[in-house]
């Protein structure tokens, strides 16, 4: 530590009366006089203000023992305040009062081995200087003695000690304990809690409520009080809160749907590195909403947070890169950011890739590549991926001809609506392939596929009415879809339209036959 420092002149006209009556004391060698010099000096209160002259009259005060002035000179020294910040020299000036008693002084040394700054890590350490001040009152070594006990840094852990700790320093208005309380503490209390470091500001507190009320989790569901807390932490930077708030208004959940009040949230967050956001912002500036289209903004947006690791934005990214919109055509960067996205479970970007493996665009042709990333998407319920992952198996080329495993993929495509499997399903079951023939199996699919507006099935399902084949005959029925796959470009639909008018109130029908188109 360096010795003392005579202040320089100051001006008596410069000065209060009460500060000449105070350096008369200081230059008699009383440390509370210097220390309050060094106070009036660094809040420019009575004095003009300087940091240089507050240091040196801290000094002498600190030198002669004086536990503030020995604080407030470790304060300065960490902050670089009238001096280059030097940790070291901070945690020996803390030191000095924390042995003295001083509490701000032992909590700051406690911070400093909890964070290895100026002095070596060492946790045990930072209980010690924590539970010193914590027991004389200093709220926030109480909270941090709290999280240690929490997470069991430097103590065992210890839920109860926590909770001690934390109850002690929320009831003192610390609401960074209150928070942490209300983390851990039973529904109904916390609540009251997070309200209590919500209105004091904090904004982890105010996202927390927001949330709580967003979801109806521990209070009524309440859209405009998620709103108001949201907004409340959004507004100090909280960028969970502005993407959540993006969310909102994107979705007009609780509130009219404002494309250009989700970007502006959207854009918040993503200027502070929130990759979903950057990705929303992406999106919207893609497609236009809530400002002008631009794919070179758009892109720019999905290359953050592609960079990020972020899956979404690197499919879209790779989407850009395939289409030459907003960048350079490229389809070697396409299928890169296709497979880190891939990778990473997503299902859009692995039906991608199967498609080019698959087709052999961008790639080498590889089937066994294609059949792969089609699983794994069909494992996730595409129904794309399942119908062409069935497509693969149907084929005798192919890496695993298989008619059975070819149907059941359609069968799971189909039951999630996927209309071409539907169509297909219901021909193996009309003509027995890889299955036992099912008139009425096949009657049940070609119906759900005609239903999509599938003109072939609309066509085979009104070949079936008319023939009665899995289904009472009906003409009427039978010319209701024989018109609809007319209107759909059906062509051989005409005539058989023509058949069922001109059978209208026959009594008996004579077989024609399915004529089932494929």
């Amino acid at each position: 530590m360096t010795g003392t420092v005579s202040p320089a002149a100051v001006s008596p006209a410069d000065v209060s009366p009460d500060y000449l009556r105070l350096k008369a004391l200081a230059e008699q060698g009383v440390a509370q006089a210097q220390h309050s010099l060094g106070f009036m000096h660094f809040n420019g209160d009575g004095a003009p203000q300087s940091y240089e002259l507050a240091l040196a009259w801290y000094r002498q005060a600190a030198n002669a023992g004086l536990a503030h002035a020995q604080y407030n000179l470790g304060v300065m020294y960490q902050k670089g305040q009238g001096v280059d910040a030097d940790f070291a020299e901070a945690a020996q000036w803390y030191r000095l009062a924390a042995e003295q008693g001083y509490a701000a002084a032992q909590y700051n040394l406690g911070w400093l081995y909890a964070k290895g700054h100026g002095v070596a890590h060492d946790t045990e350490l930072a209980r010690h200087w924590f539970s010193k001040a914590a027991e004389q009152g200093d709220a926030g070594a109480q909270n941090n003695l709290g999280m240690m006990y929490d997470t069991g840094k430097g103590v065992p852990q210890d839920l109860a000690q926590a909770i001690l700790w934390y109850r002690k320093a929320a009831r003192q208005g610390y609401a960074r304990a209150q928070f942490n309380l209300a983390l851990r503490a039973e529904s109904g209390e916390a609540i009251g809690w997070l309200e209590a470091a919500a209105e004091q500001g904090y904004a982890p507190a105010q996202f927390n409520l927001a949330l709580r009320y967003d979801k109806g989790d521990g209070v009524a569901q309440d859209s405009m009080q998620a709103i108001r807390w949201y907004r409340a932490a959004a507004e100090q930077g909280h960028v969970s809160s502005q993407f959540n708030l993006g969310l909102i208004f994107d979705n007009g959940h609780g509130v009219p749907r404002d494309e250009r009040q989700a970007l502006d949230w959207y854009l918040r967050a993503a200027q502070q590195g929130h990759a979903a956001a950057q990705n929303n912002v992406g999106l919207r500036y893609e497609h236009g909403q809530g400002v002008l289209q631009d794919a070179a903004s758009a892109a720019h947006w999905y290359d953050k947070a592609a960079q990020q690791g972020f899956p979404s934005a690197q499919y879209h990214l790779g989407l850009l890169c395939d289409s030459g919109n907003g960048v350079a055509r490229d389809e070697v960067a396409a299928i890169g950011w296709y497979i880190k996205a891939a990778e990473q479970g997503h299902l859009r970007a692995q039906f991608e890739l199967a498609l080019r493996f698959e087709t052999g665009r961008g790639v080498a042709q590889d089937l066994h590549a294609a059949m792969g990333w089609y699983g794994r998407a069909a494992e996730q319920d595409y129904a794309p991926a399942q119908y062409n992952l069935g497509l693969l198996h149907d084929r005798e080329d192919g890496p695993a001809p298989d008619v059975a495993l070819a149907n059941d993929w359609y069968r799971k495509a189909a039951e999630l609506g996927h209309t071409l499997a539907q169509f297909t399903l219901a021909l193996r079951y009309d003509n027995g392939q890889g299955v036992a023939r099912d008139f009425g199996q096949a009657f049940i699919w070609y119906r759900k596929a005609a239903q999509q507006g599938h003109a072939r099935a609309q066509l085979n399902l009104g070949l079936m009415y008319l023939a009665g084949q899995g289904i009472d005959a009906d003409m009427a029925q039978a010319r209701h879809w024989f018109a609809l796959a007319q209107q759909n470009g059906e062509a051989a639909a005409a005539r058989y339209l023509a058949a069922a008018t001109a059978r209208m109130g026959s009594a008996s029908l004579v077989p024609l036959g399915s004529g089932l188109s494929t």
